[in-house]
């Protein structure tokens, strides 16, 4: 800092050797700054370009993955990384900024010394009178910084109306309070910066023109769907179901000594929970409170007359505080990655005993990410195999083993229960049920696979992941309009029955484990579509156990590679 401090001084000497006047010579200090600052005012405006160039892209993952806070944010880091977008780099002019003013300070207070009495020394809250004056200078440069910034900086243009506010009032308030606090000179140099940065500005895009860097249009249309995505979202989640959910959240804490939760990430994974649910009210007295994102489950009616369950509608943001202060003994999720992201474990209680309910069949090394498992104490396991990978999997981290009961895939028990085999119908329907990961059937071959299911009759039943609906709402509303025109398609929208699944004659998936479902519930056969597989976990391969997924499909059904669809019809015409 004594170096620098040195610099500037010699930097003012300079100016003052040239320009007598030393209010003249901050001014004209605090341009040569600038213009020293200026090759990195060029890279941050490329920058900041960039980000922009990149919205419509952003827009799109928010639109496509929204809600799931977690997938946006890898998405988007993949996108910052493939684009080579420096988040960060804007803070870089900002730390420069810091270091050029506690070094002005030192020769401000320098010159004030040497001057004795010069008005550049006093500071407004010790000399008062006309040293006030320099706050309200300095608080009017940064509102017009502001002001101009918000209709000539690329990026902040891009802000919405509260940034911008936000963003404007932090820079006045810091100007106010520097210029409070500080010399008269070096509230000057501060006030002077602001009005500069809006000289650099304005050569930076002159030096780069933002036009040449930007799509304005792809832009703008790409905000007009986001306006219109969240307009359609404000009419979903009603006022009503808002006002419910702050009622629900604060009828949940105020039940005290809650045994046993349960937490459901929509109205479709009850079925997961019902035969344990079904259980406990037969055989104790324990109450159980059932948490859901979804205000349309179907827990409020089935539930409305029963005591021992409680239903509590708490949606995707108001999930991650109630978690956080969950103060039950037991909660009971099919939710991995406990821990990892937004869903927490408690900060209130340390002794909830945290249960995961496998809500597939398939494989846990390869299908759920690495770590996923790492904070349960307990987890319901649906096999022998499921075990094996479960302990290979702590042993691969050196983890302490968790507690591990083989409940078998407690799904099954309703799916039995509810399927009742009925005689050929004279229609045949093929139900085509694909995972939701990337390049899933949804994306890479829809339009192939319904030409080869399709003809002599038979409806073809569409049935997305559930995740895929709540990630990709853009996308199922083109499917929706896509195939709205064709009668021999329908699409299935209420993933908590089973019905659709049990007539279907045929399903057609890709890695999903719903094939288990539908071949041990109705002994019929599946088709695969091999698909890029569905790999979370890439350290799978490193425990030496074959995944579920990759050892049933040709017990169970036919696999056909993307270029071999067309191969489809005969294997199909066979099965039937």
């Amino acid at each position: 800092m004594s170096l620098i401090v040195a610099f500037f001084a010699w930097i003012m000497d300079l100016c003052h050797q040239v320009i007598p006047n030393w209010w003249l010579d901050i001014i004209v200090f605090t341009l040569i700054t600038k213009v020293l600052q200026y090759p990195l005012s060029i890279w941050c405006h490329a920058n900041s370009l960039k980000m922009v160039a990149i919205m419509p892209e952003t827009i799109r993952i928010k639109i496509e993955h929204y809600g799931d806070s977690e997938a946006i944010g890898e998405k988007t880091a993949e996108l910052f990384k493939k684009e080579n977008y420096h988040p960060m780099l804007s803070l870089i002019p900002l730390a420069i900024q810091i270091v050029i003013l506690m070094g002005f300070v030192k020769v401000i207070y320098g010159i004030a010394g040497a001057e004795k009495d010069s008005l550049i020394g006093k500071v407004p809250v010790q000399d008062g009178g006309i040293a006030w004056l320099m706050p309200i200078a300095a608080g009017a440069a940064a509102w017009f910084l502001g002001w101009c910034q918000n209709r000539i900086s690329p990026l902040q243009r891009e802000q919405s109306r509260a940034q911008q506010r936000t963003t404007n009032g932090i820079s006045i308030g810091i100007s106010l309070f520097l210029g409070c606090f500080v010399g008269m000179g070096v509230g000057l140099y501060w006030a002077a910066s602001n009005i500069f940065s809006v000289l650099v500005q304005l050569c930076c895009n002159v030096t780069i023109v933002p036009r040449s860097r930007i799509d304005y249009p792809k832009l703008r249309r790409a905000q007009a769907q986001l306006k219109k995505f969240e307009k359609g979202l404000k009419r979903e989640v009603s006022l009503e179901d808002r006002k419910r959910e702050r009622t629900d959240y604060k009828r949940f804490f105020k039940v005290a000594n809650k045994h046993l939760v349960f937490y459901a990430e929509g109205g479709g994974y009850y079925k997961y929970f019902k035969s344990i649910i079904d259980w406990l009210l037969e055989h104790s007295n324990v109450i159980v409170h059932y948490v859901t994102n979804d205000p349309k489950d179907g827990v409020f009616a089935r539930f409305a007359d029963n005591k021992r369950v409680r239903a509590y509608y708490i949606g995707q943001t108001k999930i991650i505080p109630l978690m956080m202060r969950m103060d039950a003994d037991i909660v009971v999720m099919t939710t991995p990655d406990l821990g990892q992201y937004h869903i927490k474990r408690s900060y209130v209680r340390k002794d909830i005993e945290y249960i995961y309910l496998c809500h597939g069949p398939t494989s846990v090394h390869m299908c759920t990410r690495r770590g996923a498992y790492d904070n349960f104490d307990t987890v319901f396991s649906n096999g022998e195999y499921q075990t094996k990978e479960f302990r290979a999997l702590e042993k691969l981290d050196n983890l302490k083993e968790k507690n591990i009961i083989p409940t078998g895939y407690v799904y099954f028990d309703t799916l039995f229960a509810e399927y009742k085999p009925s005689l050929p119908a004279n229609v045949k329907r093929i139900m085509v049920a694909p995972s939701y990961q990337t390049d899933n059937i949804f994306d890479s071959c829809l339009d192939e696979v319904i030409n080869a299911l399709s003809g002599d009759g038979r409806i073809v039943v569409l049935r997305p992941h559930p995740q895929y609906v709540r990630r990709n709402p853009a996308k199922m509303a083109a499917i929706r309009e896509r195939y709205s025109v064709r009668r021999d398609i329908e699409i299935e929208d209420d993933f908590s029955k089973s019905s659709t699944l049990a007539s279907s004659d045929v399903l057609v998936t890709d890695w999903s484990g719903i094939a288990c479902e539908f071949s041990f519930m109705t002994g019929k056969p599946c088709i695969f579509i091999n698909t890029p597989m569905k790999v979370i976990n890439p350290d799978y391969a490193k425990i030496d156990l074959v995944p579920t997924e990759i050892s049933f499909r040709n017990r169970i059904g036919r696999s056909f590679a993307l270029d071999r669809i067309g191969d489809i019809p005969k294997t199909l015409n066979d099965m039937l």
